[in-house]
């Protein structure tokens, strides 16, 4: 597939939105992680609160059980806490979604639908200056 023939503006432009959807899907690893590590932290949570009750320390055992666990990791005026879970999936169906249409839209529009048309530019550049390309 050829470079699309773009203005440097425009180049910019389709560069930047390619970025920032790059570094959009970066967060949404982060957040899958950060759900995953929250999930086992609480995993060993709810062990403890197991071993503390066979243990007879009830009160630290219901402590686990009625505040910790049940609690959530976003703090909501109106009640419990969004789980993790919950973040994720409004973070995916949100701005990563929202963002992810309008890459293809601008695609779209400005590329015919080419992606990386910089890198594409910048390929041509370097191939056309090697001896070997």
């Amino acid at each position: 597939m050829d470079e699309p023939n773009l203005t440097e503006t425009e180049l910019h432009a389709i560069h930047s939105v390619e970025l920032g959807l790059e570094w959009l899907h970066r967060a949404h690893g982060a957040l899958v992680a950060f759900h995953h590590k929250t999930g086992h932290a609480m995993d060993h949570l709810a062990a403890a609160e197991e071993a503390f009750r066979e243990a007879g320390h009830d009160d630290l055992a219901d402590t686990l059980r009625d505040e910790l666990l049940p609690r959530g990791v976003v703090p909501r005026e109106d009640g419990p806490g969004r789980w993790t879970y919950e973040v994720l999936e409004a973070f995916e169906t949100g701005v990563y979604a929202d963002a992810r249409a309008f890459e293809g839209e601008a695609r779209a529009s400005v590329t015919d639908g080419v992606r990386h048309a910089a890198e594409r530019r910048q390929q041509k550049r370097w191939r056309s200056r090697a001896e070997k390309f």
